[in-house]
């Protein structure tokens, strides 16, 4: 058993690894093509594009290493059939349940392989790809407003604890990719939101522990007299009245701030969801209830990130009945290509599922599991298939 453990490993994690770097080499082909037009322009020279391209490889090893379990596990399990190895091994009473504890084995090492790329890998060579091509062009981080990048926190009585005060709206220009920010807006509204203030600055530096020093900030204060009296909240006719006969602005070379936002929010809020670490997502989605935002696609997203590394499993069991057809039911090239249709179907089963569970507020581990569940039931009926005929 042990010697066909190992055989069968050997054979499948070899041609995984092969149709690994066949996909990343292709993918790697395409990411250099469209960085391309830019080589030459603002001092981007090739060899960072090179770089770029290079940086990028380890979170095309998470996105793709399922697809090559699949196609592996479909050649290995085709070319047994092919050699009637596979009837041999059969012949010689090694059971479905044995074929299949053997796959659970390998696509463990191939699961941890893959959360490794996605969680510590991946978290640490993206920020550094982005770094590498925005340094070479002389740009800041991009972001899909024209007006710069937006995020909301909350104010507290003193500063990270204390009672909720009210609300801040953060707006920043650019974003380098040291972390500096360039055009700082901060609109704060109290728990009525009526507007308090509004401060800008020309940058923002973050100092550690939650606090952030502005230099060159101007801030306007407004006020409403009538809320200065004792019980004159309850007696307002109207909550939302905003009285800007008295505003006060105020010069200073630096200020301090403290917020709940850091510069690993800032850098996740402008970025798909998809793209983000399981760690990152977590974050992201604590912040954004905190502020009673919608959360529903970044948990969408972080469970995906826990279970699509395990859709491993579920795709080396769719690859085990290809084992039972012999030859004469198809070639090792057409088996090949079915697989290749198999990946391809479950990726478009696994996005559609997502952006419906997003439409139709599904629960967020039901969403991401879903896809899993109905490509393993199509695994055991296939197996069940090929064992009676």
């Amino acid at each position: 058993m042990k010697i066909l453990q190992r055989y069968f490993a050997v054979s499948i994690l070899q041609a995984v690894a092969f149709v690994l770097v066949a996909f990343l080499a292709l993918q790697a082909f395409m990411d250099l093509t469209g960085e391309l037009p830019s080589v030459g322009k603002n001092g981007y020279a090739i060899q960072y594009a090179f770089l770029y391209v290079l940086a990028q490889l380890p979170s095309h090893v998470y996105e793709v290493m399922p697809l090559a379990a699949l196609i592996g596990t479909i050649y290995t399990m085709a070319q047994f059939a092919a050699t009637s190895e596979f009837t041999i091994m059969r012949a010689s009473s090694m059971s479905t349940g044995m074929v299949a504890w053997m796959l659970v084995k390998i696509g463990l090492v191939l699961v941890i392989i893959t959360f490794i790329f996605g969680e510590l890998i991946t978290p640490r060579t993206a920020p550094i790809a982005e770094k590498i091509r925005l340094s070479a062009r002389g740009a800041a981080i991009s972001t899909e407003f024209r007006s710069g990048l937006w995020t909301k926190d909350i104010v507290k009585a003193e500063g990270m604890t204390g009672e909720v005060t009210g609300s801040r709206f953060f707006n920043v220009r650019q974003v380098k990719p040291d972390g500096t920010l360039i055009g700082v807006k901060l609109y704060e509204f109290d728990t009525n939101f009526r507007l308090r203030s509004i401060t800008l600055a020309n940058t923002g530096t973050f100092q550690g522990n939650n606090k952030w020093l502005l230099s060159g900030v101007t801030e306007n204060l407004f006020t409403n007299p009538q809320l200065l009296k004792p019980g004159a909240e309850a007696n307002l006719e109207n909550n939302f009245a905003q009285e800007s006969g008295m505003i006060e602005t105020r010069h200073s070379a630096t200020k301090d701030l403290l917020s709940e936002i850091t510069p690993r929010i800032l850098a996740v809020a402008g970025s798909d969801p998809d793209r983000m670490s399981a760690s990152e997502l977590a974050v992201y989605t604590r912040h954004l209830q905190e502020n009673k935002q919608e959360t529903e696609r970044f948990k969408i997203a972080f469970w995906k990130k826990l279970f699509d590394p395990l859709t491993i499993f579920v795709l080396m069991a769719l690859a085990l009945p290809f084992g039972y057809l012999h030859t004469r039911s198809g070639g090792v090239s057409l088996k090949i290509f079915v697989g290749i249709m198999i990946g391809v179907s479950f990726q478009l089963v696994n996005a559609l599922f997502s952006h419906l569970g997003v439409l139709s507020t599904w629960p967020a581990i039901v969403t991401a599991i879903a896809p899993s569940i109905l490509f393993l039931l199509l695994a055991l009926g296939a197996l069940w298939w090929v064992e009676r005929h």
